[in-house]
This record gives structure tokens, C-alpha cells and sequence, in this order.
């Protein structure tokens, strides 16, 4: 699967030139609102995915609220998982920070000594992001926006290169693109689509105005 992305880049060539100015120059945001929102999307727990996709929802819920749902989502983010780890462990690249000097938005000792690309957090977060925009796809855009800003957060934090993000969205896309078409994912999504209606029928939480308003300004910052 992870043939369909191009390989990791190398040193020489166009990709790898740009992969040091977007590291050296994203170091610009730390102590920012962005460097911040970088550090919460290192979170990756599933009550902080459904707290980090709350404000796209329009919804405040705990994952006993949803299981359904989550468990689509978990489903699809071990499945993208699986090609991400064996590309990630082929290429072993080196993450940016060990290759140019500049500060990282969490500790070191979070990352060890794992490879760079693709990237988990953004195969996770751009997992999340499409199971969701297809449970609410009146929510769609904005879902996908914060799918998309949690890979950003990688480059943010300086703990991926742009080039990690953006294979690993690839590698995602691709192999949601097989799950989704089976029947045992479709029979899944309509439950999960059953199980939010029925929640957006009763009494929930609703993420807080302010925070959504800063969040949307910050999703925009690359």
C-alpha cells in the first residue's frame, strides 16, 4: 500500500531542501496560539480526538455517548496505522529536529528515537477526520479542516516534516478509500449515523462559542 506514495525524501533533492526552510521557519511560531493548539493535537487519546473534533461537530461527547462512532473511527485508524508503521519503519527517516536546531512544542522523550515518515499523529487525526465527515457530512468541511490541522500541528511542533504529513494523508486516503468500500464499513456507518442523529435528537453538551471562534482562526495557520 505505502507504494502509492512517493518515497521519503532525500538529501539532494527539492523536497528535502524544502522539508529544512518549513522546519526552520515554523520555529517563528513557538509560544504562539498555534504552537499551543500543536502541543493539545499531540493528544491522541479518544477523549481527546472527540474534544479536538468537538467545535466541527458542534458537539461535546464522551466516547461512552458514541461508541459507535468511535469505533468506526478507532477501526479505520488501526487499519491506516498498519501501512503508516511498515513505511515508517522501510524509509527510517530521520525526524527534522535531529537533522536542523530548533525547539519541538512537547518533550523530547514523548518522540524517542521513532522515524519520521509518514506520520502517525497525522494518520490518526486525518483517520478521525474522514470517518467523521461521512457520519456528519453536513459537517463535512469543517471536520476535514480539523482532520487537517492536526497533521499541520506535526510541522507546527516541529516534530514531522511537511513531507511525513503529507504522505501520510496520502497513505490514509488510500486505504480508506478500500475500507469504506466494503459492506461491513457501510452496515458500521449507518449505525454511527443512526447514533449521532439520536444524540442530536436529545440533550448534549455544545462546545464553548469562544473557543470554536479561536480554534476555526487557528485551523487557517499552516
Amino acid at each position: 500500500m505505502f507504494a502509492l506514495m512517493p518515497p521519503a525524501p532525500h538529501v539532494g533533492d527539492a523536497r528535502y531542501d524544502n522539508d529544512r526552510r518549513v522546519f526552520r521557519d515554523t520555529r517563528a511560531l513557538e509560544g504562539s496560539p498555534r504552537w499551543k493548539m500543536a502541543a493539545d493535537d499531540a493528544e491522541l487519546g479518544t477523549a481527546a480526538m472527540l474534544k479536538h473534533f468537538s467545535c466541527s461537530l458542534g458537539m461535546e461527547l464522551t466516547p461512552q455517548q458514541a461508541p459507535r462512532m468511535v469505533a468506526l473511527a478507532q477501526k479505520a485508524t488501526r487499519d491506516a496505522t498498519q501501512a503508516m508503521a511498515k513505511a515508517k519503519d522501510y524509509y527510517k527517516r530521520q525526524r527534522p529536529f535531529h537533522i536542523d536546531e530548533g525547539n519541538i512544542c512537547v518533550a523530547r522523550s514523548t518522540v524517542g528515537d521513532s522515524f519520521d515518515y509518514p506520520s502517525g499523529h497525522t494518520t490518526a487525526g486525518w483517520s478521525w477526520g474522514l470517518v467523521l465527515a461521512q457520519v456528519a457530512p453536513e459537517n463535512g468541511n469543517a471536520i476535514l479542516a480539523r482532520g487537517r490541522a492536526i497533521g499541520d500541528s506535526r510541522v507546527v511542533c516541529g516534530v514531522h516534516n511537511a513531507s511525513a504529513v503529507e504522505a501520510a494523508r496520502l497513505l490514509t486516503s488510500s486505504t480508506m478509500a478500500l475500507t469504506t468500500a466494503t459492506p461491513e464499513y457501510q452496515a458500521d456507518l449507518a449505525g454511527a449515523r443512526a447514533e449521532l442523529a439520536a444524540l442530536r435528537a436529545g440533550q448534549y453538551a455544545k462546545p464553548e462559542p469562544a473557543r470554536c471562534a479561536e480554534e476555526a482562526a487557528l485551523v487557517k495557520i499552516p
